[in-house]
């Protein structure tokens, strides 16, 4: 099975993973994938020799993918015993690149005949798991455990799912997990509206299906989401450090033309502790750390439930929030608490 083997968005793939494999060639990379040169590379074993095959134009892409990686290191380095769900895979070797622990579970998902070429060109790993199905078919959520923080990365995939498709997918994921991160790309609706005159989405057959203006507002979908922050791509500092000069040149032209520089925008959710879990009883109780590092009520009383928390972890309060606040009179949000207590429990 080769790329002529892949119809509509899926075939978005072939020029991200040509982007990488180029990335590789230079100097000093910006991403540094090996594993997209050599899939390309058996992919289309002459993407190079084509007019144009070497031009360095698709590193706007590479900083997209390393945006993501950043977050997902972050992430990871904060909850290592998470559930990874890599949405909209294609070949990109994110999870090698990452490289996470053993007691992190990932999942790389894609349409079956886009998995086989994984199978095909990536060599496995423990703890890493391929699903073949269509993401917006949603029963592919009952294969994964629900019961670890989670990390949903779709990297260029939101702009091909309808609005409606995104919201029941992402709002599926919130209900799903008891807390976690969904890092996404979206492109505005002028981006969408004229996608279908897009020369390089006509070429692979395909367009978008959804824009949005403001990403942030997403956030209103669900009352645990919380938008967080946003990576630059089009102006990337690293961009501009890294391709060479005449690249660095085309991006700043087209940085001048209107909505060029946030044409696609990567975007970063955070969501809380669901209703039962242990953490989500905090969010309305004012907790405050004392010098000896006691949990104390609104009043200065000692708050009984957080006590029993404590207790129950079988940890003392300077293992689970001294890390956080040592010997301060300050709040404490139920987020910093919850990840106080998770650790405390290792």
């Amino acid at each position: 099975m080769k790329d002529a083997e892949l119809v509509g968005a899926q075939k978005t793939l072939s020029p991200v993973l040509k982007a990488k494999a180029l990335d590789n060639r230079l100097p000093d990379p910006i991403l540094g994938d090996r594993y997209a040169e050599e899939a390309m590379r058996r992919l289309d074993p002459d993407y190079d020799k084509r007019r144009f095959g070497t031009s360095q134009i698709g590193l706007a892409a590479v900083v997209r993918a390393k945006a993501h990686d950043d977050w997902a290191r972050s992430f990871l380095a904060d909850h290592p015993d998470a559930v990874v769900l890599h949405l909209g895979c294609g070949l990109d070797a994110r999870v090698y690149r990452i490289d996470p622990p053993p007691t992190v579970d990932w999942y790389d998902l894609d349409y079956p005949n886009v998995i086989e070429l994984r199978r095909e060109f990536l060599p496995p790993r423990e703890h890493y798991t391929l699903i073949g199905a269509n993401v917006t078919d949603l029963t592919w959520l009952d294969r994964v455990p629900h019961d670890r923080p989670a990390l949903m990365i779709a990297e260029g995939l939101v702009p091909y799912l309808t609005e409606t498709e995104v919201r029941r997918l992402l709002t599926s994921v919130v209900d799903a997990f008891p807390s976690g991160q969904a890092q996404f790309d979206t492109v505005p609706v002028w981006a969408w509206r004229t996608s279908k005159w897009d020369p390089t989405l006509r070429k692979y057959g395909t367009r978008f299906h959804s824009g949005f203006n403001d990403p942030a507002a997403i956030a209103d979908w669900h009352p645990r989401l919380e938008y967080a922050d946003e990576a630059p791509m089009n102006d990337s500092p690293v961009l501009m450090a890294k391709a060479p000069a005449n690249i660095r040149r085309i991006y700043r032209l087209m940085n001048l033309m209107p909505g060029m520089k946030r044409s696609t925008r990567i975007v970063r959710f955070r969501f809380g502790p669901r209703a039962g879990h242990p953490a989500e009883r905090l969010y309305d109780l004012p907790v405050h750390l004392q010098g000896d590092a006691r949990l104390l009520g609104p009043e200065g009383e000692q708050a009984g439930d957080l006590l029993d928390l404590r207790e129950r972890l079988r940890v003392g309060p300077d293992h689970v929030l001294g890390h956080v606040v040592t010997g301060l009179d300050r709040p404490v949000d139920g987020v910093t608490l919850e990840r106080a207590v998770r650790r405390g429990r290792r």
